[in-house]
């Protein structure tokens, strides 16, 4: 059956709309969910770190299934895509949110922080901080989507820590849709890996960014293609490390006594989502919610 035209059965998924059916707040702001989004199903790579670091946590994701990939969008388009995702994410009320997308954090992040009354992360500076500890020779590469790389974030994230670094970027686009759709062991994802990184093999790197929360799913293999003497950093593990940091200093870290609740929203397609994001994060995911972001708020001036 076609999920776009047949209601998902209600034990797997549910479909509302975005504001209608707001969940009880709090009075203990330490007990709110942390807010996670992504275009797709990368993120989900964030909350698996999440759940293993901070086990108490309650996480509210939001996967936007219905646009994605974001690396091929324009920075106007990112930038509302993801403040849409921030707005529906405070209106179920979440104490702090992670931007865990590379391309939004590359674009959108200094909008969003500003216009966000929690704390908001991004990717982007963890994975840089963590690639300039990594390098004994600073030759760093970055792979990302489109997007990313375009925006030259990480150039100037690494270079700002260390000035005479050299950083090769490549775009690998067709990483995402790879992940999008559990490709990940398939035959062509090898043979796609292997054009990538091609480039990066020849130019002698010791460090090497997965410059989006897409690719972690396919950290084997580019590894594989990379060789041992290539570190690979996780830009989404990095900055699971800032999270206890960041909760800490506002006070707040959910208590060691809550019972946490993991839930999982996306655009479109819950149960695809549903079914392929189980492949990453196994039987944490559940109940799937399709809820409406677009146009809930007005384009970016």
């Amino acid at each position: 059956m076609d999920e776009s035209t047949v209601a998902p059965p209600a034990a797997e998924a549910r479909s509302d709309t975005a504001g209608t059916t707001p969940h009880p707040r709090s009075s203990d702001r330490r007990r709110r969910p942390v807010g996670v989004f992504d275009s797709g199903l990368g993120g989900l790579t964030v909350v698996k770190e999440l759940v293993d670091r901070l086990p108490h946590e309650s996480i509210l994701y939001f996967g936007d299934t219905a646009r994605v990939p974001y690396g091929t969008k324009s920075p106007e388009t990112i930038c509302r895509f993801s403040r849409e995702a921030v707005h529906f994410l405070l209106g179920r009320d979440v104490k702090m949110i992670v931007v865990a997308c590379n391309t939004a954090s590359a674009h959108a992040l200094e909008v969003l922080g500003s216009e966000t009354p929690v704390p908001v992360l991004g990717v982007i500076e963890a994975g840089a901080r963590a690639a300039h500890h990594a390098s004994e020779t600073g030759r760093i590469g970055v792979i990302g989507t489109a997007g990313t790389i375009a925006s030259g974030a990480y150039d100037r994230a690494v270079r700002a820590l260390r000035p005479a670094v050299e950083v090769y970027t490549q775009a690998c686009p067709m990483f995402v849709p790879l992940v999008e759709e559990g490709m990940v062991d398939h035959e062509a994802a090898r043979l796609i890996a292997h054009e990538y990184l091609a480039p990066l093999c020849e130019l002698d790197i010791d460090t090497l960014v997965l410059g989006c929360t897409h690719y972690p799913a396919l950290r084997g293999l580019i590894g594989e293609v990379m060789g041992p003497a290539v570190r690979l950093i996780d830009s989404a593990e990095e900055t699971v490390l800032d999270v206890p940091r960041v909760l800490r200093e506002r006070d707040l870290l959910a208590p060691s006594d809550q019972q946490p609740i993991r839930e999982f929203t996306v655009s479109d397609l819950p149960l695809r989502f549903r079914r392929v994001g189980r492949l990453f994060v196994g039987d944490m995911i559940d109940v799937v919610e399709r809820v409406e972001v677009e146009g809930i708020l007005p384009a970016v001036p």
